[in-house]
């Protein structure tokens, strides 16, 4: 029903409240003209209680005729009331119907991210050694590119599997940073390692190099002539800073220590190329890339000996 119907009826019901009281009150007085003139004595003998009833119920009607517009005020204040209510119901409705829309826009879990990586320079995780399962992870969805740098990659046989799949079905391009087998380097990096160890338990710097370039040209000779174009290999003549396992955005670093290989180090887990992390971590990767020399994996000893240090 609308506001002026529920007006209209309203005014209806005050008349006829009007009318019924005003009869009221008017039947009263007639009353007490026929008690003055006898009349009524001649209709009902000794009808005292109800003279005296008739004159209350007179005097509360006249009462209620002089409280009528009272009554009317206190039903208008009833409709604004109500018109009030329904007004502050009706912006309640529209303000939180506009948070709703503000905070829908909102993307909650990219501030987090976004907030965690100004915080951590984009470290997200530090695992005890090399986690395999974690990178063959990032490695399954990567769509972009894998690049390692390393002096060799003494992990290489667990990883061959996944980079077939990510050079093939995935056409990742793999870019992948070596230490040159006769640099100087490598000499450095055989102390290092042998410094802490049993001399029985030490490592070959140069051999594993070799060993490492022979896997990969495996690799290479496992391929489709068409995939074999993503698959590049350097080496390097340079002290290496960092060892790099990356997976389109993410990383995971270490650092070459004595007496231990890196992939059995700390390792930074870093999230986004962006972050403050990963870009010093790629300007390490652009720069030893720039230095590095092309080893064809077709005849990689023929290629490696025509590297001049």
């Amino acid at each position: 029903m609308s506001d002026a119907m529920r007006r209209r009826s309203a005014d209806v019901r005050r008349r006829v409240e009007q009318i019924a009281l005003g009869l009221m009150a008017a039947s009263g007085v007639v009353v007490l003209l026929a008690d003055l003139f006898g009349w009524l004595d001649a209709l009902a003998p000794g009808g005292a209680l109800p003279k005296i009833t008739l004159l209350i119920l007179s005097t509360v009607t006249v009462f209620l005729l002089l409280e009528l517009d009272r009554l009317k005020r206190l039903d208008e204040v009833h409709d604004d009331v109500k018109a009030l209510d329904t007004s502050v119901q009706t912006k309640i409705d529209t303000l939180n119907a506009n948070v709703e829309a503000h905070l829908s826009k909102l993307d909650i879990d990219a501030i987090a991210r976004r907030l965690k990586r100004q915080h951590y320079g984009g470290v997200v995780a530090v695992h005890s050694r090399f986690p395999e399962d974690v990178f063959n992870g990032f490695l399954d969805n990567a769509a972009d590119e894998l690049v390692i740098l390393q002096t060799w990659i003494p992990n290489l046989h667990h990883l061959k599997a996944a980079m077939h799949k990510a050079l093939v079905d995935q056409q990742v391009r793999v870019r992948i940073l070596l230490l040159h087998p006769s640099s100087p380097v490598a000499g450095l990096r055989d102390e290092a390692l042998r410094a802490v160890r049993d001399p029985a338990l030490a490592v070959n710097v140069r051999a594993s190099v070799e060993y490492c370039l022979a896997g990969l040209a495996q690799l290479n000779a496992e391929l489709p002539a068409g995939s074999r174009a993503r698959l590049q290999v350097r080496l390097y003549n340079s002290l290496p800073s960092i060892a790099v396992f990356k997976a389109d955005q993410h990383f995971l670093v270490s650092s070459f220590l004595h007496g231990q290989l890196a992939i059995d180090s700390t390792q930074i887990e870093i999230d986004g190329a962006d972050t403050v992390m990963g870009e010093e971590v790629q300007q390490e990767l652009r720069t030893l890339w720039s230095i590095g020399k092309d080893v064809d994996l077709l005849d990689w000893r023929t290629s490696v000996a025509s590297i001049s240090l």
